[in-house]
């Protein structure tokens, strides 16, 4: 799936230049040159994504496990 991520790109005094993105937690990235700020934010945008998605499947994991230990709790044998 593809997704758009908006990018804010400033040249810093030091000379490089540092990407961020507001829609991206965790999006910051600098480079040397536009072009290579880009590549970089690109690679680690994917890398995000992919954590979150991971981070999302384990949390639906998680609950229908927890589900499905409160209804066999729920069982009394006598």
């Amino acid at each position: 799936m593809e997704r758009i991520v908006n990018l804010q790109i400033e040249k810093l005094p030091e000379g490089v230049f540092l990407a961020t993105a507001d829609n991206l937690q965790g999006l910051v990235v600098q480079g040397n040159s536009i072009t290579e700020t880009l590549e970089i934010a690109r690679d680690v945008a994917k890398k995000l994504i992919e954590a979150q998605e991971q981070q999302i499947a384990n949390l639906a994991m998680f609950s229908k496990q927890r589900n499905s230990l409160r209804h066999k709790n729920n069982k009394l044998q006598i």
